[in-house]
């Protein structure tokens, strides 16, 4: 029996390319960062109220920082690597 050549074998075709990937990494690491910034501020007596819980960091930092990193994942995939720039 013969074994087949590694020249006719098809390579797989991706749908990204390695930059969009890489993208996308730094997109999900975005969103991580958020949801971390949202954790905490809770109390560990549910009989008292910790008003932690309503600062800026998890109000308005956090959820901001979530949507730039779902911005930054839509770019990724629409993100064309073989684009060249004009010069």
């Amino acid at each position: 029996m013969k074994k087949q050549s590694n020249k006719n074998t098809p390579k797989p075709d991706f749908i990204f390319e390695k930059k969009n990937y890489i993208v996308m990494a730094i997109g999900i690491a975005v969103i991580a960062l958020g949801f971390i910034l949202m954790a905490g501020g809770g109390s560990d007596d549910p009989n008292v109220f910790n008003p932690d819980i309503y600062n800026f960091r998890r109000i308005r930092l956090a959820p901001t920082i979530v949507l730039i990193g779902f911005g930054i994942e839509i770019y990724a995939i629409l993100l064309d690597p073989n684009k060249k720039k004009k010069q």
